[in-house]
């Protein structure tokens, strides 16, 4: 019994009521003051029927010495807050709903698809500068897509749309994307990240040659960038190294005579091609490493986006050629 009353009198928490026949005339308190110290008080016990047993006050002698966290009950403990650290980590994401105008096939898998933002200019004008994506999210369907924005940002300025080079993975967010139709609503975040930061190779005559690297949808954000304008055309060197599969697999083919135009020269790059195919084959990078031709380390730039051991590889071998890592640009 005298174990019992020490083992719950000590943490101060409410005591229980024995049986009369169970109390004895006294009964000795222990009060812990810390690991080396106990101080015990002897207090006289009245045989009533239905007493209870509860701890005496503690003497000021021991008060003072006792630290502020032992004077408080146990069950008047602070509680963790949960309900406040789940409200912190609630997803603070706006979506805004946003219809589909068209859904079109651009390549095997690959679906080009234009979404009106018109009715929402906050949303639009949230699109600054060309590498940068956004969620995309479809009516009950929990997990949003992350999407690179394949128009320039003055499409959305001046026609209200966003338009996205979507692959079609089987079982994902981004299959049941590409099986909607026009008209249908999406929701939509607003633009996020730093998208390709092209101040760091200008002005032009300072940074004459510009390598381009993309593989499959990776041209996406490519594409952005080439339409927006980046003085390609006042460039000596601009190189557009894009990888895919087969012809089949490759998007943008009807915009590859614009591009030129704009001073981008378009180098395809086929993985798998058939018999037919004449141009460079392989993967991007060995593609490069054939080609070369840096005049000037110092004044050359790359930007990269697509397969990750790509982007790797790409980097590896411009670095080892005395391009500075920091005029390698990525949009993540």
């Amino acid at each position: 019994m005298a174990h019992f009353m020490k083992r719950h009198l000590i943490s101060f928490c409410p005591t229980l009521a024995p049986p009369p026949s169970l109390l004895p005339a006294t009964v000795t308190f222990f009060y812990s003051l810390s690991q080396v110290t106990t101080e015990t008080m002897t207090v006289i016990i009245p045989s009533l029927p239905h007493a209870h047993l509860s701890a005496p006050p503690l003497p000021m002698s021991i008060l003072r010495r006792l630290p502020f966290h032992s004077l408080t009950p146990c069950h008047y403990r602070p509680r963790r807050r949960f309900a406040t650290l789940a409200a912190v980590r609630q997803d603070t994401t706006v979506w805004t709903p946003t219809p589909i105008s068209s859904i079109e096939t651009a390549a095997e898998s690959l679906f080009h698809i234009s979404i009106d933002v018109s009715s929402s200019p906050d949303l639009a004008a949230s699109h600054t500068l060309p590498g940068q994506y956004l969620q995309l999210r479809l009516l009950d369907v929990e997990k949003p897509s992350f999407l690179a924005i394949a128009s320039p940002p003055s499409l959305a300025a001046s026609s209200g749309a966003f338009e996205f080079l979507v692959k079609s993975v089987a079982g994902s967010t981004a299959e049941l994307l590409c099986g909607l139709k026009k008209g249908d609503v999406v929701e939509l975040s607003q633009a996020m990240g730093n998208g390709f930061n092209i101040d760091k190779i200008d002005p032009p005559e300072d940074y004459p040659t510009v390598l381009i690297f993309a593989t499959g949808s990776g041209i996406s954000p490519i594409r952005s960038l080439i339409e927006s304008g980046f003085g390609a055309d006042k460039r000596s060197d601009v190189r557009l190294y894009y990888g895919a599969r087969n012809l089949r697999r490759m998007a943008y083919q009807d915009r590859f005579k614009e591009w030129e135009s704009s001073g981008v020269k378009v180098v395809p790059v086929l993985s798998q091609p058939d018999d037919s195919w004449t141009g460079e084959s392989g993967y991007v990078q060995a593609a490069f490493s054939r080609a070369k031709q840096i005049h000037s380390p110092k004044g050359t730039g790359a930007v990269l986006c697509g397969q990750r051991q790509m982007t790797k590889e790409v980097t590896s071998i411009l670095v080892a050629d005395g391009v500075s890592s920091e005029k390698i640009l990525k949009n993540f």
